[in-house]
């Protein structure tokens, strides 16, 4: 019969153990077990991101060596799946060369390593203001375009297009370009207002960046623009970045015509919601194990332990 385990309260060490004994080789790996075990309605996905964010909290403050190996591990990722979704073909690992070595990947283009570039110093930009509490406003917003873009098209970047565009796929028609400054303002309005601050967060970013991709204010750069504003909201709630993955382009783009042509953004919400929660999984599973949390005592280990215990106690 399995140990008598604390429900409320553990170390490191217990879990460490126990995952060892139990040849579970990462607590990520556990986590995911632990979604699978208690699957729950899109609708009420919130309530499992809040029960993730509760203990990643309680990790708080997360120790330097940890926050710049998830620095660096989304630096590339987001960069690289950001752009792949825009039709960008470097791959990660190459992502990963131009960022951290400058050198040029033979057969890609120039814009291509330029993408890769701006968008990576957006994502500097994006963490630096997450860590301020000034109100955002269009400023920043174009400040994150100007990086994406400014090495690739300085002419555009940062400016309100002046032109009136559709989406090339669908012929969806986007407001057209003398109303966006009236358009833009009123978004900013919406962000800062009392109705929108008292959305969850997750729901909150996600609901703004359906909100700026319908505006499709730049002629160019409005998706990368847009998520990585999402993950400014999210990072500035204390949220890991959310990735929209490549291999959910599909599904993303399925989920913004919906939203488009219907007004029926709750499949985007999921998609969002989805990768929130998968990113508030992976960092738990760096910090459940890393070596500057030894000792400490958390209900996270606590409540993992006793998650084992039952998943035993079934299998007996």
């Amino acid at each position: 019969m399995a140990a008598n385990l604390r429900a409320t309260a553990a170390t490191q060490e217990e879990l460490i153990g126990y995952l060892k004994q139990h040849r579970i080789w990462n607590a990520e790996t556990l986590l995911w077990q632990w979604l699978t075990a208690r699957p729950m309605p899109s609708n009420e996905i919130l309530q499992t991101i809040q029960q993730l964010k509760t203990w990643l909290d309680a990790f708080r403050p997360l120790p330097p060596v940890v926050v710049s190996e998830l620095r660096q591990r989304y630096r590339v990722r987001f960069t690289y799946h950001s752009n792949a979704l825009e039709g960008n073909t470097l791959t990660q690992s190459e992502t990963e060369l131009v960022l951290t070595t400058g050198i040029t990947i033979g057969g890609k283009t120039l814009q291509e390593h330029l993408e890769a570039v701006g968008h990576a110093d957006a994502i500097a930009y994006i963490e630096a203001l997450a860590q301020q509490s000034t109100p955002l406003g269009e400023w920043e917003i174009r400040q994150i375009h100007s990086l994406i873009l400014r090495k690739i098209d300085p002419e555009e970047a940062g400016r309100y297009r002046t032109l009136d565009v559709q989406a090339a796929g669908t012929g969806y028609v986007y407001p057209l370009h003398y109303l966006l400054s009236e358009l833009m303002t009123e978004f900013v309005t919406w962000l800062n207002s009392a109705e929108a601050q008292r959305l969850h967060p997750v729901r909150y970013a996600a609901e703004a960046h359906h909100r700026f991709v319908t505006l499709h204010p730049f002629r160019d750069g409005n998706g990368r623009t847009g998520r990585l504003w999402m993950n400014l909201l999210l990072l500035r709630a204390g949220y890991p970045i959310a990735i929209i993955s490549n291999e959910n382009r599909q599904r993303y783009i399925e989920a913004l015509i919906q939203g488009q042509q219907s007004d029926h953004w709750e499949p985007l919400y999921t998609l969002i919601m989805d990768a929130t929660q998968t990113a508030l999984v992976e960092v738990l599973g760096v910090l459940a194990t890393a070596g500057e949390i030894e000792n400490k005592e958390l209900p996270f280990y606590g409540e993992m332990l006793e998650f084992l215990q039952q998943q035993e106690l079934l299998d007996s």
